[in-house]
């Protein structure tokens, strides 16, 4: 969705065209992955980070035009709504000290841009959810001014033809209806983004699907929202229910939503875009005009932008990608799973799990997708998101029982996945100091059960037995948060609690 997109009207050949051209691209895909024309292995990977802005007393700041003109990056960009940006970090060879140099870059940047922001009174707040964020601040009124972003709101809402309904019955009861997609915009996450061969994807997938409850589980970040406590994850129910075109009747026969974890374990790449023309009618109709047969007839390597455009339109939490790099295609897995922050140091850690655990499990004799229903990582990822750090999970049984058996989410990784992230990371090629610092961190969140979630939590609530009203203690815990995230220190050390007030005289 990062193309430039200009607004306008469709009319019934639009879809039509589109539609051939998106058949089109997918015979094209299907012939570039025949003829193995794609990218050898290079270990990239990338980044993207999703942001908030907010003002001193914690409250979002709908200024992203004024703080990019500021920045004046490439490396930023807009999102959804007014309060959000979106840093991207150049793709890193996986190896040596990466994460190091991962998280320095990430201080750098960030670090430049909330000075900037700071010059219009709001500042970056890494978060899954922002706290304070109120209804009134998720409005069409408060769409990014870009062209894309109208567009897609206005063919999302078109589609459902009449209003969302956000529900979610978590801790509280978050009842409420909105008339635009502007809600999604609350879930900031962080992108991980995997090179792989064609060969290798569906491995690295299917690992990274299997993996994706236990990486909400020690990352949840987001229990919040419109005041209430819902979810220590409440980003993949609110990023569901915020972009459904479904209306009820159609989620009563089983149509698919465009935010989904999935339905089956693949074996191909092209299995997942084609399932994306058969389940899903596109959004946005904009066709290129580039015939991709002809270009590659003549050896060329074609854009497939019909594609490429319909994939970004259908939310999956790991997603697959192509692009063209150096006139070269290649593809990518982008794991969608994560929410952003607390800290550089906690989003570094975050990732170091994660490209450890997936390279493991990808290469692992006994692929835990042979041993494990498709159902049941779709299960765990729910309950990841409901319980984060304190969730339960069902995982295959060791040695040759066979079966999956219930164990605490704590235990799974501290006791069966850091090992193996570790013998991925090995791989790769990373060096010791940084393998163990960053998973270090994760495994000291497993040893106090604690994460961003559960420190929002317990300080919010520590404020309310203060005396503080609802809103204030929510406030008040985001001050706290955005100070404590400046600091640095990963989540896990930080203290529960707001600061004691300072006497003054």
């Amino acid at each position: 969705m990062g193309e430039k997109v200009v607004a306008g009207g469709f009319d019934l050949s639009d879809r039509q065209r589109y539609r051939d051209k998106l058949r089109q691209c997918l015979t094209g895909l299907e012939r570039l992955l025949a003829q193995q024309r794609f990218d050898r292995p290079k270990n990239l990977m990338g980044l993207e980070i999703e942001l908030n802005l907010a003002g001193a007393d914690g409250l979002p700041k709908m200024l992203n035009g004024q703080v990019l003109e500021r920045i004046a990056s490439r490396d930023f960009q807009t999102e959804l709504a007014m309060f959000n940006l979106e840093v991207n970090i150049a793709p890193h060879r996986l190896g040596g000290r990466v994460f190091d140099r991962l998280a320095e870059e990430l201080r750098t940047s960030l670090a430049y841009a909330h000075r900037k922001a700071g010059e219009v009174d709001a500042g970056i707040v890494m978060i899954g959810i922002l706290p304070t964020l109120d209804r009134d601040d998720l409005v069409t009124s408060n769409l990014s001014d870009v062209d894309r972003y109208t567009l897609l709101n206005d063919q999302i809402v078109a589609a459902r033809g009449e209003e969302f309904t956000l529900d979610i019955d978590g801790v509280e009861h978050l009842s409420c209806t909105s008339k635009s997609i502007v809600p999604e915009a609350a879930c900031t996450s962080v992108q991980l983004h995997l090179q792989v061969t064609p060969a290798r994807f569906a491995d690295v997938w299917n690992a990274a699907q299997a993996v994706a409850a236990a990486q909400i589980a020690v990352g949840a970040n987001s229990p919040f929202l419109f005041g209430r406590e819902l979810w220590r994850e409440s980003r993949p129910p609110l990023f569901q229910q915020a972009t459904d075109t479904r209306p009820p009747e159609l989620q009563a026969q089983g149509v698919r939503p465009r935010t989904w974890f999935g339905e089956r374990w693949i074996t191909s790449a092209y299995e997942l875009f084609e399932e994306n023309l058969r389940y899903f009618p596109a959004l946005l109709p904009i066709c290129d005009e580039e015939d991709p047969l002809e270009v590659l007839a003549v050896g060329g390597v074609p854009k497939l932008a019909e594609l490429v455009l319909h994939n970004g339109t259908i939310y999956r939490w790991n997603r697959p990608v192509y692009g063209i790099a150096d006139g070269v295609p290649h593809l990518r897995v982008e794991n969608r799973v994560l929410p952003a922050g607390p800290t550089v140091t906690d989003v570094v850690a975050n990732a170091a799990f994660y490209y450890g655990v997936v390279r493991a499990l990808a290469e692992d004799s006994r692929p835990v997708w042979t041993r494990m229903p498709f159902e049941t990582a779709a299960a765990n990822f729910d309950a990841a998101c409901r319980h984060g750090i304190d969730a339960r999970l069902q995982w295959p049984r060791r040695g040759r029982l066979g079966g999956t058996t219930e164990v605490d989410a704590v235990s799974l990784v501290r006791d069966e996945l850091l090992p193996l992230a570790e013998a991925g990371l090995d791989a790769w090629g990373v060096e010791p100091a940084d393998r163990d610092l960053y998973l270090g961190v994760i495994e000291e969140r497993c040893r106090r059960r604690t994460n961003g979630a559960s420190w929002q939590v317990a300080t919010f609530h520590r404020a309310r037995e203060a005396g503080l009203s609802r809103d204030a203690a929510l406030a008040a815990t985001t001050r706290r948060y955005a100070e404590l995230m400046r600091q640095g220190e990963p989540a896990h050390t930080w203290p529960v609690g707001l600061p004691e007030p300072v006497a003054l005289g």
